[in-house]
């Protein structure tokens, strides 16, 4: 009692700032722009997004967390980490969220970021109350329902006759979590097109997909148990990594490391990621941890009948299944991996070593190209490998280094620094053999895969004052052997600045620029063989939001983008402009935007507002207009209701080839009804 007076009188000169913080909303335009940046076809948005929404859905035990946990959140620097920890350890628990403000070098801003990430629990119920009296007072959990559809569509958008379902996109979640107590759910998933029954003639249960689990945490020498549906993230994935690395964007320092966070529910309705069987962290010692995982699943391929020489191409990964040519290769290819981790932690240090096996049923031949004479051909490999990770004063190295045995290594390593207390500095090398083999990572690197690539990283952020801040890295990559769409050895480079000034919590204005360096084949009538050329693509962002009112909020932003590649040149722009009004139960929102691009290659991203844990940024190219218009209603404490109306009028539409078409719209519309117990 002594101790909150104490606290709460050190905060009275900014408590009554403090209570208008909204604590548990967020922003997700502005983090996707500062997590994402610019975003590139080659990395999967569905599984980041949806372990972003995992994460705001489930928020850690202030209480409990480490630097492993609060690395992925990529609010905090490694020194507000550090100083977070370090009060915590001198001062004990937190009391409550408002008490941030007395942690060194937490402000208001920092702390609103935050918020939507962590809460407090009290001990006392998770200890003494039985697992059943846990989860009937637990305030978080919640059944959801989606269903979307293109209404009113062109020939363009329509679905093929071909497809055996309705053109009805279903989503239904339910989740009962306390964070570092347990978690149970599931979710289900059909997507346009796919039929809706319970039973068929492809045996399947009312949904196209179904994923599903339950978890322990802390129970005894037990730290985490899982059972079902899971994924994992060892080290900086290299070997083992789930969607929890954000690539290059507008965060320069905290989005470069990886979390060494072990193994979690995977709620993902991306149907070829995750694991799917069970998987536990027993504590060895005070300092040492032992994780082992099995996982035995169906993923969708075109595999041919039973005979000596069957083999398949690739493992198909859309997750569709509309048609009879789709539904005959649904869960055809038989999947197992397994694997253990062995972790030490001491203070500062931390190191691992770690065993996986990918495995399945027939072989993979791929089709021969030039650039794939080096992917991975036959039913099986193993890694092993090893990650470090240090922290000393305010510098924090990282490593990982893994090998496929009887063929090639993949490596990373980097260290994040504060200079002084205005200026962060990152630094990462990375090198993928092109032999090198995984199923199931997810390190930094410039393509989705780790594979045939090396390069050097520098990001660094600089912090004028609370109000301005400057930031910008360089990267450099090269790759050793051929690959998709560039049929000859190559090298590139990346780069970015941003600057943006928050002069108060009503007003933020950014502006952002990019530049990408990297080869890619060209046509020539005139020459048979392939030839390859260096095309520049630049991204020029002016964003700004202002607060009117408490109520209404504008955010307006313009993109441009060129691209120049053999002689020709291109460009592309958006301008889009939001509104979102607070009404009390009701929220409404909206944007116009007008677009127009050459080609495909100067396509537009913008981040639009969507219905809680869902997300949209559709690739807007050729003449048209977006429009977006969206409400929620709060029908009771525990009932929210979600419309969201979208329409895409394109006047010329350009196909990827370049080649013009003729223009189409189409038109979105999903509800969402969400219930907490």
């Amino acid at each position: 009692m002594i101790r909150l007076l104490s606290v709460l009188l050190s905060l009275l000169p900014r408590l009554v700032y403090a209570q208008e913080l909204p604590l548990k909303e967020i922003d997700m335009t502005r983090l996707a722009d500062e997590l994402f940046g610019v975003p590139d076809e080659d990395l999967n948005y569905d599984e980041l997004y949806d372990n972003l929404m995992q994460m705001l859905s489930n928020p850690i035990n202030l209480n409990k967390a480490d630097t492993e946990d609060l690395v992925p959140l990529h609010v905090m620097t490694n020194v507000q980490i550090k100083a977070l920890l370090d009060y915590r350890n001198q001062n004990g628990d937190f009391l409550s969220l408002y008490e941030l403000q007395a942690v060194p070098g937490f402000d208001p801003p920092l702390i609103e970021k935050l918020a939507p990430f962590i809460k407090i629990i009290d001990p006392e119920t998770t200890i003494n109350a039985k697992l059943l009296t846990r989860i009937k007072s637990e305030s978080d959990n919640f059944f959801l329902i989606r269903t979307e559809r293109t209404v009113d569509a062109t020939p363009e958008n329509m679905a093929p006759p071909s497809y055996e379902g309705s053109p009805d996109k279903i989503y239904v979640r339910f989740r009962s979590s306390r964070a570092g107590d347990y978690s149970f759910g599931f979710c289900g998933e059909k997507d346009q097109g796919e039929a809706f029954r319970w039973d068929g003639k492809r045996k399947y249960y009312m949904f196209d997909y179904w994923s599903f689990h339950g978890q322990l945490q802390n129970k005894g020498r037990i730290k985490n148990l899982i059972v079902g549906d899971f994924q994992a993230q060892f080290g900086q994935g290299v070997m083992i990594g789930g969607a929890f690395g954000t690539g290059k964007g507008s965060e320069t320092i905290t989005a470069v490391r990886r979390s060494n966070i072990g193994v979690l529910p995977y709620t993902s309705v991306y149907e070829s990621g995750g694991f799917r069987g069970a998987a536990a962290t027993v504590t060895l010692t005070k300092s040492a941890t032992l994780t082992a995982y099995y996982s035995a699943c169906r993923r969708d391929a075109s595999v041919p009948p039973d005979s000596i020489d069957s083999s398949i191409s690739a493992v198909q990964q859309t997750g569709f299944h509309r048609n009879e040519k789709e539904l005959d290769a649904r869960k055809q290819l038989k999947e197992r991996s397994y694997g253990a981790v062995f972790q030490y932690k001491r203070k500062a240090f931390e190191a691992g070593i770690m065993y996986h096996h990918f495995g399945i049923g027939t072989p993979i031949i791929p089709k021969q190209t030039p650039y794939n004479q080096f992917a991975f051909t036959g039913s099986q490999f193993d890694n092993v490998g090893i990650f470090l990770n240090y922290e000393w004063n305010n510098f924090s190295f990282f490593n990982e280094t893994a090998h496929t045995l009887r063929a090639g290594v993949g490596s990373v390593t980097g260290v994040l620094c504060s200079l002084t207390p205005y200026l962060d500095v990152s630094l990462l090398y990375r090198c993928y053999a092109r032999n090198f083999y995984t199923q199931f990572a997810n390190p930094f690197s410039e393509v989705s895969e780790p594979q045939n690539e090396s390069g050097l990283y520098w990001g660094w952020k600089y912090r004028f004052s609370r109000k301005f801040t400057v930031a910008g890295y360089f990267d450099m990559f090269r790759f050793p052997w051929l690959r998709y769409r560039s049929y000859a050895p190559s090298a590139g480079y990346e780069s970015l600045i941003r600057v943006t000034w928050q002069p108060s919590r009503k007003v933020m204005l950014f502006l952002q620029c990019r530049e990408e360096s990297k080869d890619r084949n060209v046509s020539d009538a005139n020459v048979v063989s392939y030839r390859t050329s260096t095309g520049v693509k630049r991204n020029y962002w002016l964003h700004c939001e202002l607060g009117l009112h408490e109520k209404i909020r504008l955010k307006s932003r313009a993109q441009f983008s060129s691209y120049l590649i053999n002689g020709k040149h291109s460009t592309g722009f958006i301008i889009a402009q939001d509104i979102s009004v607070n009404l009390g139960r009701f929220q409404v929102g909206g944007r116009y935007a007008l677009f127009e691009t050459d080609d495909y290659d100067n396509r537009q991203y913008a981040y639009e507002n969507d219905v809680l844990l869902a997300y949209s940024m559709p690739a807007l190219y050729g003449t048209g207009v977006r429009k977006v218009f969206m409400v929620r209603y709060k029908l009771s404490r525990s009932i929210s209701i979600w419309m969201r109306y979208a329409t895409t009028r394109q006047i010329n539409n350009p196909d990827k080839a370049g080649n013009a078409t003729e223009g189409s719209l189409k038109k979105d519309l999903k509800f969402q009804v969400k219930i907490q117990f």
